[in-house]
């Protein structure tokens, strides 16, 4: 995971939509569902410890997502891509009518055995996944909205990820309930319309190669972060236990 994004000189002209597409899709593969740890997810290696180490990590990240998406609404000054990017919070955060992502990770936290009260108190979220993910919060404020966007675009790889992951959780790990991967499913669905959406407005505002460049870089960044993210979780709690209380 230490491969450079490459940059075009000052004076190269703007790739073309497919080209810059296909920018953008190269970088599928640094997504994580090549980490090793992931890999041994589908295999059907993991331990109960190891997935409820992961579902209560990977919880940390799922509970930062509106903020992130609160923070690339701040910074964008369009009125009409606001009123379409709030959907994102609202299917994260839930409806008076219908639980959101949070909540179902919730309930994939019960499934495999973190009760929920562990799961918000955070006590279980390693040192190297926090850091990662509220570097991630820190960038989508921090940045122009576009890369904030551009960063987002890991959801043109994710569906795929979870078609694999729920098919092979539910041949690998039987206990877990079929109600506790209600999220998977359901991303199933919003994933790729929110991908379509996001790239969109990344090949409408970024037009000249510089504008692309960030945007490959920021969606690198994204996939740096989430391969972060597992190595930590892969190698668990390393502190001395006195510590780590």
């Amino acid at each position: 995971m230490t491969a450079q994004v490459t940059t075009a000189p000052a004076d190269t002209a703007a790739a073309s939509p497919e080209e810059f597409t296909a920018r953008l899709r190269a970088l599928g593969d640094r997504y994580h569902d090549r980490h090793p740890f992931h890999v041994a997810m589908n295999e059907g290696r993991l331990d109960r410890d190891q997935l409820r180490r992961w579902v209560a990590n990977r919880f940390y990240y799922q509970s930062r997502i509106p903020m992130k998406d609160a923070a690339i609404l701040a910074n964008c000054p369009e009125p009409q891509v606001r009123r379409v990017w709030i959907g994102r919070i609202l299917d994260h955060d839930g409806r008076p009518d219908r639980p959101g992502g949070i909540e179902r990770w919730l309930r994939l936290g019960e499934a495999i055995g973190v009760p929920r009260e562990e799961m918000l108190s955070e006590r279980h979220v390693l040192p190297g996944v926090r850091y990662a993910v509220d570097a991630y919060v820190d960038f989508c404020r921090r940045r122009p909205w576009i890369e904030a966007v551009a960063s987002s675009l890991t959801e043109l790889f994710g569906p795929g990820a979870m078609r694999v992951r729920v098919a092979r959780m539910e041949e690998h790990y039987p206990w877990i309930s079929r109600d506790g991967l209600a999220y998977f499913r359901d991303r199933l669905v919003q994933a790729p319309a929110d991908a379509d959406h996001a790239l969109s407005l990344v090949l409408e505002r970024c037009r000249t190669a510089e504008l692309q460049d960030r945007a490959v870089a920021a969606l690198a960044f994204k996939c740096d972060l989430l391969w972060a993210q597992l190595d930590a979780i892969a190698a668990g709690d390393t502190r001395p236990e006195a510590a780590a209380r």
